[in-house]
């Protein structure tokens, strides 16, 4: 496949944010999201110059026209060339490509032997950075449903996003679309549990919750801040030692199977010491095996532009397979309508893939996993 056309403009993402769109032979379209919770450890988005930069770069580009890409390895020359550009304008780029070789069919081109979807990981309620205001102290709280059927994962979810919106009487939400009460963490996950059991007779499988604790971004001085707060933090502060406490008794008490950032995004010795089914890096990782490497944990989140390349994202989930580490591909609170994670976790069978649950953005990833399941 040759580029004959190239062209990149600015579009919004979810919040409304200023994103880099790339159109490849007038046809096929790739864009990236942008992170509100960014680990310090990620690529930059657009490099040093800026979107507009990278957009003209993009646009007065001719080095790129009539090359030949026919294969996944191909794209570690748009890796090579582009990079100062930042990892959004080379994820974009590389999604726009693979797009155009695949006749928008990327999982079947990348592994034309895939049969197995994804598990969705939904955030039902956020909070922290996400959320201007008096909020839970947590950024997420997820649903986990576990049916082997995608699309029987996803009703689940949106029923039970529904049922809680009524009960909360729809409170604001973020920008991934997730409600946003003033309450502290524990109620949430109480609400959520018990609107589950409400719901159970509906699901013929189990729906867990889930934890994105996003630490980092309450933790100042070598403690843990707490603002929402209720009776199960008497002290509004906690150093490391009471924050893998109360962390641990959470995933006990409450039964939780996914924890992610439960610590601040260095602490590799701390992340080690917490018991639980998934204990997640994000912050902590940032997509980089480098860093995977150095950490003793049995999940790490996926997030293709924080490391800017797809070619190193699929070293991290290769090296994940050969570990015991489950990956988990996710989307970023400044969504756009691209459904290239979709089709990674299929092709690459990542076993869960956090999305959310409602939005157009969060939608258009769903909705093209339940496309591909049919086609499987």
């Amino acid at each position: 496949m040759k580029i004959k056309k190239i062209g990149a403009k600015k579009i919004l993402n979810s919040k409304k944010q200023p994103a880099i769109e790339i159109t490849i032979n007038n046809s096929f379209k790739g864009s990236a999201p942008s992170g509100t919770s960014k680990g310090k450890h990620e690529v930059s988005d657009y490099g040093r110059n800026g979107l507009i930069h990278a957009i003209r770069t993009i646009n007065k580009n001719k080095d790129i026209l009539n090359f030949e890409f026919n294969n996944f390895n191909d794209l570690r020359y748009i890796e090579k060339r582009f990079s100062s550009l930042g990892g959004n304008t080379v994820i974009a780029l590389e999604s726009a490509l693979l797009k155009s070789i695949s006749s928008n069919s990327v999982w079947r081109f990348l592994n034309p032997r895939a049969y197995k979807l994804p598990r969705p990981l939904g955030n039902v309620i956020g909070g922290g950075l996400h959320v201007k205001g008096t909020s839970p102290d947590f950024q997420e709280f997820l649903l986990m449903p576990m049916s082997e059927d995608f699309y029987k994962n996803k009703r689940a979810m949106e029923l039970i996003y529904n049922n809680i919106g009524k009960k909360l009487n729809y409170p604001k939400k973020t920008a991934e679309s997730a409600f946003s009460p003033n309450l502290p963490n524990i109620e949430v996950i109480k609400l959520l549990k018990k609107t589950i059991e409400e719901l159970e007779y509906h699901f013929d499988f189990p729906v867990h919750v889930g934890l994105d604790v996003a630490s980092t971004s309450f933790y100042k001085n070598r403690f843990y801040n707490y603002k929402n707060f209720s009776k199960d933090i008497k002290n509004k502060k906690l150093n490391k030692e009471s924050q893998m406490i109360y962390i641990n008794s959470l995933i006990e008490e409450f039964d939780l199977r996914y924890v992610e950032d439960p610590l601040y995004e260095e602490d590799f010795d701390g992340f080690s010491r917490l018991k639980g089914s998934l204990i997640c890096g994000d912050d902590l990782i940032c997509t980089d095996i480098k860093r995977l490497k150095k950490a003793k944990i049995n999940a790490v989140i996926i997030k293709p532009n924080q490391i800017g390349s797809l070619i190193k994202t699929k070293e991290i989930v290769d090296y994940c397979k050969k570990n015991n580490i489950t990956p988990i591909i996710s989307h970023r609170s400044g969504e756009t309508n691209d459904v290239l994670i979709s089709h990674l976790a299929v092709a690459w069978e990542i076993p869960f893939i956090k999305t959310g649950i409602m939005g157009s953005e969060r939608k258009a990833k769903l909705n093209e996993l339940v496309k591909i399941e049919k086609e499987i």
